[in-house]
């Protein structure tokens, strides 16, 4: 369905993209959090060979690792138990990624071929149990606080999944329903990067609080703006397969928002129409959120938590870090994969 949408022209992202350039005053940190990430893993290499290979692709961007480090370098320095932290969170993130793949059906992430289209969604789903228990048992290095915290933001991802799957095919599905669901499937993570990176940089609770909530911010815009490429973004550009949001029923905020603005015969037409499915479905559902001015809505409601998420960061003095941050904040919104 995808291949028939027609993508919607945006402002163009910021000149910054998460890279290696980007996160230079991090860089060794994430390194170094990479090759414990890589130790962990060390002795599946032989029975698994392949399937730890193809995991590289599901690690682009390194964005929560980088968040974490940042932020532990905005508060006062990165520690040893930052590179074990931020390799857990990445190996959460990863999970997720290959879990969600089996939930989406989805064939290509990354420019490849998903974990489940190459191996079946049972070894899918093993794999993203074996990552989520390393993490656990990597994170107990740390401490009991640390587990505390990472639990409890994977308890609320999964949650957050299990609601989504549960509300698919929910046509009325309202606007609280889809932010409890972001809530947990997105933003319990980058919420759980900026707490820990400013706790075990030695920061008070209050600074912590609000790096917390500065990674809640960023993870509720990010998610809507990736909801907003699912509809309108370029396959070739974001790498993955789209389009699967409107073919399995899952309605995201532009949808929420158009049918709630639509005249109620029209909304109830394209109600039936989703149900029935198809390229048809797809083309009616963007041309009704162009008509409603629902694609324009999710950014203002994105650019509005990134507003929230650079207050937060006011908290911390000026710095180079800080200013990445904030630039982060800023491309999360405008990006195009």
């Amino acid at each position: 369905m995808n291949a028939t949408l027609t993508p919607i022209h945006t402002s163009p992202s910021p000149a910054f993209r998460p890279s290696s350039l980007a996160f230079a005053p991090v860089l060794n940190d994430i390194e170094e959090s990479d090759r414990v990430f890589a130790r962990t893993l060390a002795e599946y290499r032989t029975p698994f060979a392949s399937l730890i290979e193809h995991l590289k692709h599901y690690r682009g961007k390194r964005l929560r690792p980088a968040l974490l480090l940042l932020t532990a370098k905005a508060c006062g320095g990165v520690k040893p138990a930052h590179h074990i932290l931020a390799a857990a969170v990445e190996m959460i993130h990863t999970a997720t990624l290959v879990h969600d793949d089996v939930l989406d059906e989805a064939e290509t992430r990354r420019h490849v071929r998903t974990v489940n289209a190459e191996w079946g969604n049972k070894i899918s789903i093993l794999l993203g149990d074996m990552l989520f228990t390393h993490a656990f048992h990597l994170t107990s290095r740390v401490d009991r606080r640390a587990c505390e915290i990472i639990g409890d933001a994977t308890n609320r991802v999964c949650a957050g999944e299990l609601r989504q799957v549960c509300e698919r095919g929910n046509l009325h599905l309202t606007e609280e329903i889809y932010d409890s669901i972001i809530d947990g499937k997105t933003a319990a993570l980058t919420e759980c990067c900026g707490r820990l990176g400013a706790l075990y940089a030695g920061a008070s609770e209050e600074v912590a609080n609000r790096m917390a909530s500065f990674g809640r911010n960023l993870g509720m815009a990010f998610q809507v703006a990736d909801d907003l490429l699912d509809s309108t973004g370029d396959e070739g550009k974001t790498g993955k397969t789209l389009g699967t949001d409107i073919e399995q029923q899952k309605l995201t905020l532009p949808l929420i928002h158009c049918l709630g603005k639509l005249p109620a015969n029209a909304a109830d037409d394209l109600r039936t129409a989703l149900k029935v499915g198809g390229p048809d479905a797809g083309m009616a559902a963007l041309a009704a959120m162009e008509r409603t001015g629902s694609i324009a809505f999710a950014r203002r409601r994105a650019d509005e938590y990134i507003r929230k998420a650079k207050q937060d960061l006011e908290v911390l003095p000026p710095s180079e870090c800080r200013s990445i941050l904030e630039t982060i904040a800023e491309w999360s919104t405008r990006r195009d994969k």
